[in-house]
């Protein structure tokens, strides 16, 4: 085992105290670093298009591949956190990411942007990002709850601080210069990963870990060749690589959930299309604030308005949404915000003064919160929590594919009619048609469900999961976290 794995694979008694806390504030800065880099993509659009000679939906290709690397780079994480530990994962993320920065200040295409800021700084991000997240569940048993949501204020500060920092460089050096200073920036998620030293088990025990497809393929040819074969049969091989091929996509992809769980099934489709318009007022917001007569500078400030708020109402959303109260009607809320994202976005029709700007951004950072603070706490409710990694695969890797081609089609709309109201009109579209899917598809299962089973079912047991149609059990708290999460935050 590597020195940083038992972090990776799991301790029998993390810390709450003392060290964890430096932990703690390290992944803040992590996060910071990396979800709150993406959204200031958007300050240089326009000095990209003139660069390159670009149309709308060649540039859009730039983000949109850095953000759908960003989240549906998961599995591959999860394989390289369980192998080697998170802080070799993170750390191996500050140097992928500060190496695509610094190259794309050389780049001479829109297609070479394409590979080293969009595809290798994407996987860099989310090594680091979801490699950090996951250390914060081995420090932390008793206070994760408070130590994700200080967490979360890391993105916020993210937000507000990059665009800004964008600005003020691109006026001053360009922006080949700025993305060089970016890549130095980024390789502080190495300082980041030095701090997440692992954690050691109480009992000084090496942590067990299971078995990877791999070895499992060779122990069914090692079966075989016990039981009196020479050399296993060809087709016995190739059924015993079917077999281990199996084994690892139901590891990282829940299928069978997909297949079985309605809950889950209705809830992936619909952030999955509500993924295709999400993203578009971050990337078309400066631009289109520009185009309308608001100056640069206080075009970039719109962005940092919206990460300033989600400052204080992130964390918020995220400890509210914990209470009793909501246990029952956290998809609900969910749905309710991803509606007043998608109706927020026809004010920016209405008018495109700054003063109206202001009050639009307001408006989309206290939705955007309620979204980012409950995405995975509505999956948690959906799935067991023993395959909650796995059904987070597919998860993030479906809402990857429509967070890439989403961005790109509507600026390809946009080239064809001139017209960026329809940037808002298409993010309209799908988080509203989104949100109505999930919210009245829960309410009928859930209605069906209650009518099925509410006889059998006890009612002093509210530890059973609501959406979920296959049984779970609960699970003790004093158990150690998964050998493998990686979690995306929008």
């Amino acid at each position: 085992m590597s020195p940083g794995g038992a972090a990776g694979h799991g301790a029998a008694k993390p810390q709450d105290q003392g060290w964890a806390w430096m932990v703690l504030l390290a992944t803040v800065l992590l996060q910071g670093l990396t979800l709150g880099y993406p959204p200031c993509i958007g300050v240089f659009f326009t000095d990209l298009q003139r660069e390159f000679q670009a149309s709308n939906s060649e540039t859009s290709w730039f983000p949109s591949i850095m953000v759908a690397v960003l989240h549906g780079g998961g599995p591959l994480c999860s394989i390289l956190v369980k192998r080697f530990g998170c802080r070799f994962a993170v750390m191996l993320g500050g140097l992928l990411s500060g190496a695509g920065m610094v190259s794309s200040s050389f780049c001479g295409s829109i297609g070479q942007l394409y590979l080293t800021a969009g595809f290798i700084t994407g996987l860099g991000l989310c090594f680091s990002f979801q490699a950090g997240v996951t250390v914060l569940g081995y420090y932390f048993v008793r206070w994760r709850t408070l130590a994700n949501a200080i967490a979360s204020m890391g993105v916020s500060l993210g937000f507000t601080l990059w665009p800004l920092l964008s600005q003020y460089l691109l006026d001053e050096m360009g922006w080949r210069n700025t993305f060089l200073i970016f890549g130095g920036i980024l390789l502080n998620c190495c300082v980041c990963g030095a701090i997440m030293r692992p954690v050691q088990l109480a009992s000084g025990a090496r942590p067990q870990s299971p078995k990877p497809a791999e070895e499992l393929g060779k122990t069914a040819e090692g079966a075989q060749l016990s039981n009196g074969a020479s050399s296993p049969h060809p087709e016995l091989r190739q059924q015993s690589r079917r077999t281990a091929c199996f084994q690892m996509l139901q590891k990282y992809l829940a299928f069978d959930i997909f297949c079985q769980n309605k809950g889950y099934r209705i809830y992936t489709v619909g952030v999955t299309w509500m993924m295709m318009g999400f993203a578009l007022p971050h990337i078309y917001l400066v631009p289109y604030a520009i185009q309308n007569g608001v100056e640069e500078r206080r075009a970039a400030l719109l962005i940092s308005i919206i990460g300033f708020i989600n400052i204080f109402i992130r964390p918020l959303t995220g400890l509210l949404s914990g209470h009793s109260i909501f246990t029952r009607r956290r998809i609900y809320l969910f749905s309710l915000a991803v509606l007043l994202y998608g109706l927020s976005n026809f004010i920016c029709v209405i008018s495109a003064e700054f003063s109206v700007l202001i009050i639009y951004c307001i408006i989309l950072s206290i939705a955007m919160s309620g979204v980012g603070a409950l995405l995975f706490q509505v999956l948690m409710d959906v799935v067991e929590m023993d395959r909650f990694s796995s059904a987070l695969g597919l998860f993030t890797i479906l809402e990857s594919i429509t967070l890439l081609i989403g961005a790109p089609l509507t600026g390809l709309l946009v080239d064809i009619t001139s017209d960026f109201h329809y940037v808002f009109y298409t993010s309209s579209f799908f988080l509203i048609s989104a949100a109505l899917f999930m919210g009245l598809s829960f309410c009928a299962l859930q209605k069906k469900a209650k009518l099925k089973d509410a006889p059998k079912v006890p009612l002093d047991n509210p530890s059973k999961c609501q959406y979920n149609e296959i049984p779970t059990e609960p699970r003790a708290e004093s158990q150690s976290p998964p050998a493998v999460v990686y979690i995306t935050s929008i």
